[in-house]
């Protein structure tokens, strides 16, 4: 069920930003087609959060459905949406890692939706850009990620894709294993106890 931002998070006008009371979770790129999150967009003159079914439709319809979308050369004009997340996971090796930005801080990965069809649920994709140097020892490719001063320059398209949609510097993320309890980069930051947007 959608909500307007001041129905479902009783948002708060704070230093020109707003302050979501909900927790971010983990963005698994491994959960199945379908799996539901919430995300965070621009609908008529109102900013909602709503939870989405995840993976379009290909509009060939003997092609499968996608999870992920490239970036690089694109425009995306309309259906901009965020994915909050508090960190991201990769599998390489059969071995798990946790991505977290240094900082502690929560982030929002950009993507797409499309309103439901007949046969197909609303639902969203994550647009993905060339890894950053931390990412890129595991995999080269990841999920766009846009920090809290660049969530409105996305859902309003107040700066151009090319120029927003970039890697992080590196040494950007804490990247831990999972389950092997073993860190592979610095201390852990305290986490950010608010989503703001």
């Amino acid at each position: 069920m959608a909500a307007t931002l001041a129905e479902a998070a009783l948002a708060w006008k704070i230093c020109s930003s707003y302050v979501l009371v909900m927790q971010a979770t983990a963005f698994d790129s491994s959960a199945p087609l379908g799996a539901r999150r919430a995300i965070v967009r621009r609908y008529r003159d109102e900013i909602e959060l709503v939870e989405l079914a995840w993976g379009l439709r290909n509009r060939d319809p003997n092609e499968r459905p996608f999870r992920f979308v490239r970036a690089e050369g694109r425009t995306f004009p309309s259906h901009r949406c965020l994915i909050p997340a508090s960190e991201f996971h990769v599998t390489t090796d059969k071995k798990s890692y946790r991505f977290a930005l240094d900082d502690g801080n929560w982030f929002y990965l950009a993507g797409i939706y499309r309103p439901a069809t007949i046969d197909w649920p609303e639902s969203y994709a994550v647009l993905t850009i060339d890894a950053n140097p931390d990412v890129a020892r595991y995999q080269e490719r990841q999920g766009a990620v846009l920090l809290r001063r660049q969530t409105m320059d996305w859902l309003d398209m107040t700066i151009p894709e090319d120029q927003l949609l970039k890697s992080l510097p590196a040494r950007s993320f804490d990247v831990q294993e999972i389950g092997g309890g073993r860190k592979t980069s610095g201390p852990v930051k305290p986490g950010q106890r608010m989503l703001g947007l």
